[in-house]
């Protein structure tokens, strides 16, 4: 069977046959940061004086900043999930444009960094981003943008070639998405770049090159690493000779960034691709049954409708957006995305209903195998009071349901709390209390 006609599924076991060197089916954790120079005097080979170091997926390992092992065999697993529409697929060459980074803030930080905007287009989504952005304004003035302003707009604040319009979708907190085409249009007309941020909508449930990207951000962090146990952040270009000329310059300029993805990462984001698509598709379809659940009960409706109304205001969700299914489909043809948002009538609602959950862990972040749900005013000082974000894991979904069901009574209707089950222990200080912007 030629390579080209592997499933995604497949290339995740198997796109990184072609660099085995040992023996070991598992792949072996490498933790040297730095290699031994060949002994033939004739094999070594000077750093060039034009152009300093220059590194790719074939350069011999010498400083585990430049490149390892670990992340070298991570990127070329990420290369056919990304790019999953590719035929012929040549894996070698794809893995070059993928570059890995030590989170998701990093690599957004590197894509500024390469392209040196002077106008960026942005409007909600992770406010981490917000807070990158806040840094290139300090340090060279970078204006920004409403993503959903009007051409007018745009043209007023100057945004054309070599800019940047970013858009994330689906959306963070509130799990609602954007049609990428329809963004790729507007910012190609300008001569400006489109980046987007896919972490939502990891590979398997999107891919953004087909509709126009012109890079791809992931955090890594959430669904690529996927058990709540890694920091990462991957940039992907265009599958084209100008996207492999770019990724070159990202992968140079992540050598003296620094923000190189630890080996130990690297192996636990091996470990976790190899499932990525069993996980992602077992999430989402678990979140759309929670959300279709969730949204009609919100409006009084079956036999749950009198108790989750008093508690639930509305509920954000792509699988709800059913005036956009045309382009929606196509675009996430796969699941709409394991991360929703409930929003209560009373701020009092969305701060004590964690508490009364037993299957959901009150925390930040997502993307896990586990079940989170999180006041969202924990971590970040712009969003609605009242929101709840929600990610959903691989647990099954009707005792998901049932566990929110039984806390949306104890709100509602003062039913005692389930005992047992959850111990309450906090470290970090200050931290413990609320955390600062910049959590995810």
């Amino acid at each position: 069977m030629a390579p080209n006609a592997l499933s995604v599924a497949t290339h995740a076991i198997h796109a990184d046959d072609y660099i085995n060197i040992v023996t070991d089916v598992a792949p072996p954790i490498h933790t040297a940061t730095t290699f031994r120079y060949p002994r033939d005097p004739s094999k070594l080979q000077p750093t060039p004086i034009e152009g300093g170091e220059s590194v790719g997926l074939q350069t011999p390992l010498v400083y585990s900043r430049l490149a390892s092992a670990n992340i070298n065999r991570l990127e070329a697993i990420l290369a056919p999930l990304i790019y999953s529409d590719i035929p012929d697929a040549d894996l070698e060459g794809l893995a070059n444009h993928v570059v890995t980074y030590s989170s998701g803030l990093s690599a957004f930080h590197a894509l500024l960094v390469n392209v040196v905007p002077k106008v960026v287009a942005i409007s909600g989504g992770y406010h981490g981003c917000h807070g990158v952005l806040g840094l290139h304004q300090k340090m060279h003035g970078v204006k920004l943008v409403d993503l959903h302003a009007d051409d007018a707009t745009w043209d007023a604040a100057g945004l054309g070639k070599g800019d940047i319009v970013h858009l994330e979708t689906p959306l963070n907190p509130t799990g609602e998405a954007f049609e990428i085409k329809k963004y790729a249009n507007r910012a190609h007309k300008r001569g400006a770049f489109l980046s987007v941020d896919a972490t939502f909508g990891p590979p398997g449930l999107q891919n953004p090159f087909l509709w126009g990207a012109d890079i791809v951000m992931h955090s890594g962090t959430k669904y690529i690493g996927g058990h709540s146990d890694m920091l990462c952040g991957v940039l992907a270009t265009r599958p084209d000779a100008e996207g492999r000329k770019q990724a070159k310059v990202l992968r140079d300029e992540r050598i003296y960034l620094g923000s190189v993805l630890g080996s130990l990462e690297g192996w636990l984001g091996v470990r976790s691709l190899r499932t990525l698509e069993l996980r992602v598709q077992r999430q989402s379809s678990n979140a759309e049954a929670l959300v279709s659940w969730l949204d009609k009960a919100s409006k009084g409706q079956g036999e749950d409708g009198e108790v989750v109304k008093k508690v639930v205001s509305k509920v954000t969700h792509a699988s709800l957006q059913t005036e956009d299914f045309d382009w929606l489909k196509k675009q996430m043809p796969n699941g709409f995305g394991p991360v929703f948002s409930i929003y209560t009538h009373e701020t009092v609602q969305a701060r004590n209903l964690p508490s009364s959950l037993r299957l959901f862990h009150h925390a930040t972040s997502l993307g896990g195998v586990e079940s989170l749900i999180e006041w969202r005013r924990m971590s970040d000082t712009d969003v609605d009071d009242k929101l709840l974000r929600v990610s959903i894991g691989v647990e099954n979904w009707e005792d998901l349901k049932e566990d929110l069901l039984h806390a949306f009574r104890v709100l509602a209707e003062g039913v005692p709390e389930t005992k047992g089950g959850r111990s309450d222990v906090q470290t970090g200080g200050e931290a413990a209390k609320g955390a600062v912007n910049g959590a995810v």
